[in-house]
Protein backbone atom coordinates (compact mmCIF):
# COMPACT_ATOMS: atom_id res chain seq x y z
CA UNK A 1 0.00 0.00 0.00
CA UNK A 2 1.33 3.38 -0.96
CA UNK A 3 2.10 5.81 1.82
CA UNK A 4 -0.21 8.55 0.55
CA UNK A 5 -3.17 6.18 0.26
CA UNK A 6 -2.47 4.67 3.69
CA UNK A 7 -2.40 8.14 5.25
CA UNK A 8 -5.73 8.99 3.61
CA UNK A 9 -7.32 5.81 4.98
CA UNK A 10 -6.07 6.57 8.49
CA UNK A 11 -7.65 10.02 8.36
CA UNK A 12 -10.92 8.56 7.15
CA UNK A 13 -11.04 6.04 9.99
CA UNK A 14 -10.35 8.83 12.49
CA UNK A 15 -13.41 10.65 11.14
CA UNK A 16 -15.51 7.50 11.57
CA UNK A 17 -14.18 7.12 15.11
CA UNK A 18 -14.79 10.70 16.26
CA UNK A 19 -17.97 11.47 14.32
CA UNK A 20 -19.75 8.10 14.18
CA UNK A 21 -18.23 6.44 17.30
CA UNK A 22 -16.57 3.46 15.58
CA UNK A 23 -14.47 1.24 17.87
CA UNK A 24 -11.98 -1.57 17.34
CA UNK A 25 -12.31 -4.34 16.40
CA UNK A 26 -14.37 -3.00 13.50
CA UNK A 27 -17.32 -5.20 12.53
CA UNK A 28 -17.00 -5.85 8.80
CA UNK A 29 -19.79 -7.38 6.70
CA UNK A 30 -18.18 -9.32 3.84
CA UNK A 31 -20.21 -9.90 0.67
CA UNK A 32 -20.20 -13.37 -0.89
CA UNK A 33 -19.01 -11.93 -4.23
CA UNK A 34 -15.85 -10.53 -2.58
CA UNK A 35 -15.12 -13.89 -0.95
CA UNK A 36 -15.37 -15.64 -4.33
CA UNK A 37 -13.20 -13.04 -6.08
CA UNK A 38 -10.46 -13.12 -3.41
CA UNK A 39 -10.47 -16.94 -3.39
CA UNK A 40 -9.97 -17.09 -7.15
CA UNK A 41 -7.11 -14.56 -6.90
CA UNK A 42 -5.53 -16.39 -3.92
CA UNK A 43 -5.97 -13.20 -1.90
CA UNK A 44 -6.60 -13.41 1.85
CA UNK A 45 -9.71 -11.28 2.23
CA UNK A 46 -9.51 -10.84 6.03
CA UNK A 47 -5.83 -9.81 6.00
CA UNK A 48 -6.47 -7.54 3.04
CA UNK A 49 -9.20 -5.65 4.93
CA UNK A 50 -6.91 -5.43 7.97
CA UNK A 51 -4.14 -3.84 5.89
CA UNK A 52 -6.56 -1.45 4.23
CA UNK A 53 -8.25 -0.29 7.43
CA UNK A 54 -4.91 -0.45 9.33
CA UNK A 55 -6.72 -1.74 12.39
CA UNK A 56 -8.15 -4.91 13.83
CA UNK A 57 -11.42 -6.09 12.28
CA UNK A 58 -14.06 -8.70 13.02
CA UNK A 59 -15.11 -10.24 9.65
CA UNK A 60 -18.78 -11.24 9.51
CA UNK A 61 -21.03 -12.84 6.91
CA UNK A 62 -24.82 -13.16 6.77
CA UNK A 63 -26.81 -16.35 6.38
CA UNK A 64 -28.10 -15.22 2.96
CA UNK A 65 -24.51 -14.72 1.74
CA UNK A 66 -23.64 -18.22 2.96
CA UNK A 67 -26.60 -19.64 1.05
CA UNK A 68 -25.35 -17.86 -2.07
CA UNK A 69 -21.92 -19.48 -1.60
CA UNK A 70 -23.46 -22.91 -1.06
CA UNK A 71 -25.29 -22.55 -4.35
CA UNK A 72 -21.96 -22.02 -6.20
CA UNK A 73 -20.54 -25.26 -4.74
CA UNK A 74 -17.18 -23.53 -4.48
CA UNK A 75 -15.84 -25.44 -1.51
CA UNK A 76 -12.71 -23.31 -1.06
CA UNK A 77 -14.75 -20.12 -0.88
CA UNK A 78 -17.21 -21.79 1.50
CA UNK A 79 -14.38 -22.81 3.84
CA UNK A 80 -13.04 -19.26 3.87
CA UNK A 81 -16.48 -17.86 4.70
CA UNK A 82 -17.04 -20.38 7.48
CA UNK A 83 -14.15 -18.82 9.42
CA UNK A 84 -16.09 -15.55 9.64
CA UNK A 85 -18.54 -14.79 12.42
CA UNK A 86 -22.12 -15.50 11.36
CA UNK A 87 -24.37 -12.43 11.38
CA UNK A 88 -28.02 -13.23 11.91
CA UNK A 89 -30.19 -11.51 9.36
CA UNK A 90 -33.48 -13.19 10.41
CA UNK A 91 -34.24 -14.17 6.81
CA UNK A 92 -35.56 -17.72 6.34
CA UNK A 93 -32.86 -20.15 5.11
CA UNK A 94 -35.30 -21.79 2.71
CA UNK A 95 -36.13 -18.45 1.08
CA UNK A 96 -32.94 -16.36 1.38
CA UNK A 97 -32.71 -12.85 0.01
CA UNK A 98 -30.22 -11.67 -2.55
CA UNK A 99 -26.91 -11.04 -0.70
CA UNK A 100 -26.94 -7.33 -1.58
CA UNK A 101 -30.53 -6.90 -0.37
CA UNK A 102 -29.71 -8.79 2.81
CA UNK A 103 -26.67 -6.61 3.58
CA UNK A 104 -28.59 -3.41 2.88
CA UNK A 105 -31.40 -4.48 5.24
CA UNK A 106 -29.05 -5.04 8.21
CA UNK A 107 -26.80 -2.04 7.60
CA UNK A 108 -29.33 0.65 6.65
CA UNK A 109 -31.55 0.83 9.74
CA UNK A 110 -33.85 3.87 9.47
CA UNK A 111 -31.27 5.72 7.41
CA UNK A 112 -28.44 5.12 9.90
CA UNK A 113 -25.57 2.69 10.30
CA UNK A 114 -26.88 1.70 13.72
CA UNK A 115 -24.39 -1.11 14.38
CA UNK A 116 -21.38 0.73 12.84
CA UNK A 117 -20.54 -1.80 10.15
CA UNK A 118 -17.83 -1.66 7.52
CA UNK A 119 -19.11 -3.18 4.26
CA UNK A 120 -16.75 -5.03 1.90
CA UNK A 121 -18.44 -5.75 -1.44
CA UNK A 122 -17.87 -5.73 -5.19
CA UNK A 123 -21.49 -4.80 -5.93
CA UNK A 124 -21.38 -1.25 -7.30
CA UNK A 125 -25.14 -0.73 -6.99
CA UNK A 126 -25.05 -1.73 -3.33
CA UNK A 127 -22.20 0.69 -2.65
CA UNK A 128 -24.11 3.42 -4.45
CA UNK A 129 -27.13 2.89 -2.18
CA UNK A 130 -25.03 2.74 0.98
CA UNK A 131 -23.34 6.06 0.12
CA UNK A 132 -26.67 7.71 0.90
CA UNK A 133 -26.40 6.45 4.48
CA UNK A 134 -23.90 8.49 6.54
CA UNK A 135 -21.12 6.71 8.36
CA UNK A 136 -20.56 3.53 6.30
CA UNK A 137 -16.96 2.74 5.24
CA UNK A 138 -16.97 0.86 1.92
CA UNK A 139 -14.17 -1.51 0.85
CA UNK A 140 -13.76 -3.29 -2.50
CA UNK A 141 -11.16 -4.81 -4.82
CA UNK A 142 -9.78 -2.60 -7.59
CA UNK A 143 -8.06 -5.09 -9.89
CA UNK A 144 -5.61 -6.75 -7.50
CA UNK A 145 -5.61 -4.00 -4.84
CA UNK A 146 -8.09 -3.65 -2.00
CA UNK A 147 -9.16 -0.03 -1.56
CA UNK A 148 -11.54 2.00 0.55
CA UNK A 149 -13.91 4.57 -0.91
CA UNK A 150 -13.47 8.20 0.19
CA UNK A 151 -15.96 9.76 2.57
CA UNK A 152 -19.40 10.09 1.04
CA UNK A 153 -21.03 13.53 0.82
CA UNK A 154 -23.49 12.61 3.56
CA UNK A 155 -20.71 11.54 5.93
CA UNK A 156 -18.60 14.62 5.14
CA UNK A 157 -21.54 16.98 5.77
CA UNK A 158 -22.28 15.46 9.17
CA UNK A 159 -18.60 15.58 10.14
CA UNK A 160 -18.30 19.25 9.12
CA UNK A 161 -21.50 20.26 10.92
CA UNK A 162 -20.31 18.51 14.07
CA UNK A 163 -16.95 20.30 13.98
CA UNK A 164 -18.69 23.64 13.37
CA UNK A 165 -21.02 23.12 16.31
CA UNK A 166 -18.02 22.38 18.54
CA UNK A 167 -16.29 25.60 17.47
CA UNK A 168 -19.35 27.84 17.77
CA UNK A 169 -20.94 26.10 20.74
CA UNK A 170 -21.99 28.56 23.45
CA UNK A 171 -21.68 31.70 21.30
CA UNK A 172 -25.46 32.05 21.09
CA UNK A 173 -25.90 31.42 24.78
CA UNK A 174 -27.65 34.21 26.66
CA UNK A 175 -24.85 34.54 29.21
CA UNK A 176 -22.06 34.71 26.63
CA UNK A 177 -24.02 37.05 24.35
CA UNK A 178 -24.80 39.47 27.19
CA UNK A 179 -28.58 39.15 26.80
CA UNK A 180 -30.61 39.54 29.98
CA UNK A 181 -33.45 37.00 30.34
CA UNK A 182 -36.99 38.40 30.06
CA UNK A 183 -38.06 37.02 33.43
CA UNK A 184 -35.67 39.30 35.34
CA UNK A 185 -37.32 42.65 36.29
CA UNK A 186 -35.68 45.79 34.92
CA UNK A 187 -35.43 47.58 38.29
CA UNK A 188 -33.61 44.78 40.03
CA UNK A 189 -30.00 45.63 40.72
CA UNK A 190 -27.17 43.28 41.16
CA UNK A 191 -25.87 43.02 44.70
CA UNK A 192 -22.41 44.35 45.33
CA UNK A 193 -19.63 42.69 47.27
CA UNK A 194 -20.35 42.02 50.94
CA UNK A 195 -18.38 43.63 53.79
CA UNK A 196 -15.71 41.52 55.43
CA UNK A 197 -16.43 39.56 58.58
CA UNK A 198 -15.75 41.92 61.55
CA UNK A 199 -14.42 39.04 63.64
CA UNK A 200 -11.76 38.27 61.08
CA UNK A 201 -10.58 41.91 60.76
CA UNK A 202 -7.65 42.94 62.95
CA UNK A 203 -8.45 45.89 65.24
CA UNK A 204 -6.43 49.10 65.06
CA UNK A 205 -4.09 49.92 67.97
CA UNK A 206 -5.77 53.19 69.09
CA UNK A 207 -4.56 53.06 72.72
CA UNK A 208 -0.93 52.79 71.73
CA UNK A 209 -1.16 55.85 69.53
CA UNK A 210 -2.93 57.89 72.22
CA UNK A 211 -0.32 56.95 74.82
CA UNK A 212 2.49 57.95 72.50
CA UNK A 213 0.89 61.37 71.91
CA UNK A 214 0.50 62.18 75.70
CA UNK A 215 3.41 63.97 77.56
CA UNK A 216 5.79 61.67 79.33
CA UNK A 217 5.90 61.81 83.16
CA UNK A 218 9.19 61.85 85.03
CA UNK A 219 9.70 58.79 87.11
CA UNK A 220 11.36 59.08 90.53
CA UNK A 221 13.94 56.55 91.46
CA UNK A 222 13.48 55.07 94.97
CA UNK A 223 16.28 53.62 97.08
CA UNK A 224 16.22 49.97 97.55
CA UNK A 225 14.77 48.47 100.73
CA UNK A 226 18.12 46.88 101.54
CA UNK A 227 19.85 50.28 101.83
CA UNK A 228 17.10 51.48 104.18
CA UNK A 229 17.55 48.50 106.42
CA UNK A 230 21.34 49.12 106.68
CA UNK A 231 20.76 52.76 107.61
CA UNK A 232 18.26 51.78 110.29
CA UNK A 233 20.71 49.26 111.82
CA UNK A 234 23.47 51.90 111.94
CA UNK A 235 21.18 54.40 113.72
CA UNK A 236 20.15 51.77 116.25
CA UNK A 237 23.79 50.97 117.03
CA UNK A 238 24.64 54.66 117.52
CA UNK A 239 21.67 55.12 119.87
CA UNK A 240 22.76 52.09 121.90
CA UNK A 241 26.33 53.43 122.25
CA UNK A 242 25.07 56.85 123.44
CA UNK A 243 22.86 55.24 126.04
CA UNK A 244 25.77 53.15 127.39
CA UNK A 245 28.01 56.24 127.62
CA UNK A 246 25.37 58.17 129.55
CA UNK A 247 24.93 55.32 132.05
CA UNK A 248 28.70 55.13 132.65
CA UNK A 249 28.91 58.89 133.31
CA UNK A 250 26.04 58.65 135.82
CA UNK A 251 27.79 55.91 137.77
CA UNK A 252 31.07 57.85 137.94
CA UNK A 253 29.33 60.97 139.34
CA UNK A 254 27.61 59.03 142.04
Amino acid sequence: MRQKRAKSYRKQMLVYQHTFKFREPYQTIVHSDLVTLCQSASFDVAKGINRTIQAEIKPMITQCCMQALYSTKNQDAIEIAKKFERRRCNHPPKAPLDPSECIESIVNVDGKNKHRYIVATQDYELRKKLRQVPGIPLVYMNRSVMVMEPLSKKSAQISESLETSKLTGGLNDAKNAGIVPKDVPEGKKRKGPKAPNPLSVKKKKVEATEASDAPKKRKRRHKSSKAGENHEEQSNESNASTESNESNEAQSIS
